[in-house]
């Protein structure tokens, strides 16, 4: 239990381009030392690549990116009479979109490729296609999460 009072939500302005907050976000978790506008670029850039690709509005891509690749359910480790149960729980608020987020990065960081650009650009696609790094991590999860639903009952006590 925490001992002070919870840290107020702090809200974020739209970014300049697609006047998303979402996209802002999303700028935020790959900004590397306060470098926003080199955050910036390197998102806009991949973007402008995706939208050539799948000629289609950059921003409506970037969303139903983020949609596909959203996890639905995560495992929890609960602690019930001295044992620890991996219990499956739905993803509740913007948990879904931070893990998102975090998972589109983490692969397109593991990728090898030129430039990070290329290589966001190049994991949207996998993700549009349904395959990639994040997609493989979310299908993990889900699996995860079937595989212990055993242990779904632990879910609802408190």
């Amino acid at each position: 239990m925490p001992r002070g009072k919870q840290a107020p939500k702090r809200s974020i302005l739209p970014d300049p381009k697609y006047h998303s907050i979402d996209l802002a976000k999303f700028v935020n978790y790959l900004m590397l030392g306060g470098k926003k506008t080199v955050a910036q670029k390197i998102v806009y850039d991949a973007l402008d690549v995706l939208a050539k690709k799948k000629e289609g509005n950059a921003l409506e891509l970037f969303e139903q990116v983020v949609e596909t690749a959203k996890p639905q359910v995560e495992v929890r480790s609960k602690r019930v009479g001295g044992a620890n149960y991996q219990v499956p729980m739905p993803v509740l608020g913007n948990r879904g979109q931070a893990l998102t987020y975090r998972w589109i990065l983490a692969a397109a960081r593991a990728r090898s490729g030129s430039s990070m650009k290329d290589c966001l650009a190049a994991e949207f696609c996998d993700i549009l296609d349904g395959v990639g790094g994040t997609m493989k991590k979310k299908e993990d999860v889900h699996r995860m999460a079937e595989a212990n639903k055993a242990f779904a009952h632990f879910a609802r006590r408190r």
